[in-house]
């Protein structure tokens, strides 16, 4: 694991059926002859427009495209006004706004997103952090679990009998990465097979159990945020979060002879 990190609703239908005395009395508040009002068309029961041309194919997947991205960032607005406006700006019509009024929205709109975003991030860094604390006070309790000083954590699944990696070794390992609640989020599988990698090229956690590893052993490691990614753990991760890994030792890489080999020594 590298430091980097590698992460429609259905419409209802209702029917209702008028009895005679309703539909007397429905009849008695309208004047004669005036017809029920007809309520025009909304959402789901508005028919999707043909689409003919190229044209008006990217013109409604364009549209489709704004829509479900606005919507998965949780954007509040009014379709119908958003809408008008494009049309507006796009047909270079009327606008009911200046460009220095529309900076100025956007870019109050902006900064009141970064500050919802920075609040919840926040929020759910806290929420991990007490969550993998607690995991881990529970969790070195458990047999067979080593805990050391430095906070890392680890089970012998496999014991090795081969040479210890140093911090200036590059190892091959097979690897598989989960959350403390078991959701998995990366393994040496997803990308053919064994990785390979330096030992101080990796997370803390990794880089301090490698050196303790005989090769052919299988770990499990229980590493801590801070010796993870900490606040910046990637998309599939999330900030502060405690890692459970499975690790395999299966070599020591041995480093590449010099350009020429022996033949280039000095004479």
């Amino acid at each position: 694991m590298a430091q980097d990190g590698t992460t429609a609703s259905k419409p209802k239908t209702a029917t209702a059926s008028k009895s005679a005395t309703a539909s007397k009395s429905t009849t008695a508040t309208k004047p004669a002859g005036q017809a029920a009002e007809k309520k025009p068309a909304t959402g789901a029961a508005e028919a999707a427009p043909e689409l003919k041309t190229d044209k008006d194919k990217f013109s409604y997947a364009l549209g489709m495209n704004f829509g479900s991205n606005f919507k998965k960032q949780g954007l509040d607005l009014d379709p119908e006004v958003f809408a008008k406006a494009f049309a507006a700006s796009f047909n270079a019509g009327k606008t009911a706004m200046t460009e220095d009024e529309m900076k100025t929205v956007l870019t109050a709109k902006a900064q009141e997103i970064r500050q919802k975003m920075a609040a919840e991030q926040a929020q759910k860094a806290e929420q991990a952090k007490q969550d993998g604390d607690k995991f881990l006070a529970d969790n070195k309790t458990k047999e067979g679990v080593v805990a050391l000083p430095s906070g890392l954590q680890y089970k012998i699944l496999q014991a090795g009998t081969g040479p210890k990696p140093t911090l200036d070794d590059t190892v091959v390992c097979n690897y598989k990465g989960t959350l403390i609640d078991g959701k998995e989020f990366d393994a040496s599988e997803k990308h053919g097979g064994p990785a390979t990698f330096p030992v101080k090229g990796v997370i803390a956690g990794w880089t301090e159990a490698l050196q303790l590893m005989p090769v052919g052993s299988k770990w499990q490691l229980f590493v801590p945020a801070n010796l993870a990614y900490g606040q910046q753990g990637p998309p599939d991760i999330g900030p502060n979060q405690t890692l459970i890994f499975e690790v395999e030792l299966v070599s020591i890489k041995k480093p590449d002879a010099p350009a020429g080999g022996a033949a280039s020594g000095s004479k």
